[in-house]
């Protein structure tokens, strides 16, 4: 299911991709300003409290926990961003999707939730982002492997800003 989630993600940014011309254009990505419903937060932070995990909670229902806050380049929407990533479901341990060696994404391409939570940290930061259902996949969900409505936690190391 991982191989299969990374492909469709893989498959996703190269179609994008092909979409561009080849002469450099302006960013068109917005900074994201959507927000969690109340419902949302709080039945994430019951299970973050339930699991007696150290938190910060961001005005748009993220929750998260920076390990270390780097010293680089912050990301904005607009950046090229290559991360290591595991990102699990609150309802298990197992890993839905991973990349231990680095993987490059523009990030206005991502989720809301890695939008507003990776530029919390700088180049060589690590952090975890535990998202809500609709700043991660929603009630659509992606694929077999995260049903509709999931909460999502993402442990992020941010390798490179550009």
């Amino acid at each position: 299911m991982q191989k299969l989630f990374s492909l469709m993600l893989a498959l996703t940014l190269l179609l994008s991709a092909c979409n561009k011309s080849s002469t450099p254009e302006k960013c068109t990505y917005t900074a994201p300003t959507a927000v969690a419903s109340a419902a949302e937060i709080a039945n994430l932070k019951a299970w973050l409290d339930a699991n007696s995990l150290t938190y910060t909670q961001h005005s748009s229902g993220i929750f998260y926990q920076i390990l270390n806050p780097g010293s680089g380049t912050t990301p904005v929407v607009c950046s090229n961003v290559t991360v290591k990533y595991i990102g699990r479901l609150t309802t298990s341990s197992t890993p839905f999707d991973q990349n231990t060696t680095g993987v490059a994404f523009s990030l206005g391409q991502l989720i809301t939730g890695w939008q507003i939570g990776i530029p919390l940290v700088q180049k060589g930061g690590s952090i975890i982002l535990y998202i809500p259902p609709s700043l991660g996949y929603g009630a659509s969900g992606a694929g077999s492997t995260i049903p509709p409505n999931s909460n999502l936690v993402f442990s992020i190391d941010l390798m490179d800003v550009q």
